[in-house]
Formats: C-alpha cells, sequence, structure tokens
C-alpha cells in the first residue's frame, strides 16, 4: 500500500490510493476518447462543437493538474504508475493543456529526487510508453520543442537536479527525434531509408 498515510483533503481519515488512482486513469481515459479529439473533426464540426461545449479536454486536463499538486507526499505513490497516463494526456495536441500538464513531470523527477537522489524509475518509464504513444500515431514537432522548453525553465529554479534533469531531456528529445522519424518513414518506400531509420533508432 506504498506506505501513504496521511489526512487528504476530502475528509477521509486515511489516504485511499485506490480512489486516487481510480480518478486519475478515468479522467484521462476521458479526454483522451476519440470522441473528444476535436482536431480530427471537419472545420465545422469543430466550430460546432466548441461553441456549444468548448473544449471539454482542457478543463479535465487542468482538474488532473490541479488534483496532481493536492497529493502532497503522497505523489511518490504514482510513480512510475501514472507516467504513462500522464504523458498520454500532454501528448493532445492542444497547446493550452501542454503547457499546463507537462510541469507535472517535473514535479514526478523532483518528487522522487528528493526520495532517491535519481529519478530512474520515471526515467525508464516515460522512455517505455513514448517509444508505445509516437508508435501508435501521437507526438510531433511542437510537442518536443514544449517538452524541452518547460522542463528546463522548470528545472532552473532547482541547481540541484538541474544538470540531471538536463541530461535527461537531451536523451528523451533524441529519442523523439527518432520515433518521429521513423514513423514518417514507414510510409516511404525506399528500403534504405527505412533501414536506416531503424539503425538511428537502436
Amino acid at each position: 500500500y506504498c506506505s501513504c498515510f496521511s489526512q487528504n483533503y476530502y475528509n477521509f481519515p486515511i489516504f485511499n490510493l485506490q480512489l486516487w488512482n481510480n480518478y486519475f486513469h478515468l479522467a484521462v481515459a476521458f479526454i483522451t476518447q476519440d470522441s473528444l479529439q476535436l482536431e480530427k473533426f471537419s472545420h465545422a464540426k469543430y466550430n460546432k462543437i466548441q461553441n456549444k461545449y468548448g473544449d471539454m479536454r482542457r478543463l479535465i486536463g487542468f482538474a488532473i493538474r490541479d488534483m496532481w499538486y493536492k497529493l502532497g507526499q503522497n505523489k511518490i505513490c504514482f510513480i512510475p504508475g501514472m507516467v504513462g497516463p500522464i504523458l498520454e494526456m500532454t501528448l493532445i495536441p492542444e497547446v493550452e493543456l501542454r503547457k499546463a500538464t507537462i510541469p507535472i513531470f517535473f514535479d514526478m523527477m523532483l518528487c522522487e529526487y528528493q526520495r532517491t537522489g535519481e529519478f530512474k524509475k520515471f526515467e525508464n518509464e516515460i522512455i517505455l510508453k513514448l517509444d508505445h504513444e509516437v508508435e501508435g500515431g501521437r507526438g510531433d514537432e511542437h510537442y518536443m520543442q514544449l517538452l524541452e522548453s518547460i522542463l528546463t525553465e522548470c528545472a532552473s529554479q532547482y541547481p540541484g537536479i538541474f544538470n540531471l534533469v538536463e541530461g535527461f531531456v537531451s536523451l528523451v528529445k533524441g529519442l523523439l527525434e527518432k520515433l518521429l522519424d521513423y514513423r514518417t518513414v514507414m510510409s516511404d518506400e525506399s528500403k534504405d531509408n527505412r533501414m536506416s531509420c531503424t539503425v538511428n533508432l537502436l
């Protein structure tokens, strides 16, 4: 049970790990469902939904962010388990949602670093999940740039962890570049191009 016993924020006497875990997974499943991916719709349908309902992904994403920061010392219980779902959320191509939720990654790194002096669990998990997500069609150049700038800016306020974060950002940026190249070239008829990208990725 992760030894996570503390007063929580809704008058429960003991922190309920399963309840919070269910909340996060349900919320991420909601905002990543196909019917809410507005950028896939026609311009007319996009405008109609925006005018009537707004972008519900942003609203729920902001709620997930706020709830994450209310976890306090219990955040460590969700690392690395929540890395994949948070990554899936941040990959949604909505700029304000990305800007609001990418900082959760730095908070995860900082949380693990303060507990263990490193953030290997977080790093290993995000590399594993990033491969899966990009192969599934998610991720783009803009995401890569935003991830780099946000994590670097967050880390600049914590000199003790800055170099580690900088190394992590460089690693993930390089991986993401190669994954995006590989995804693009898979539709290329040239076997040499495909093989070159495969070798680079390996």
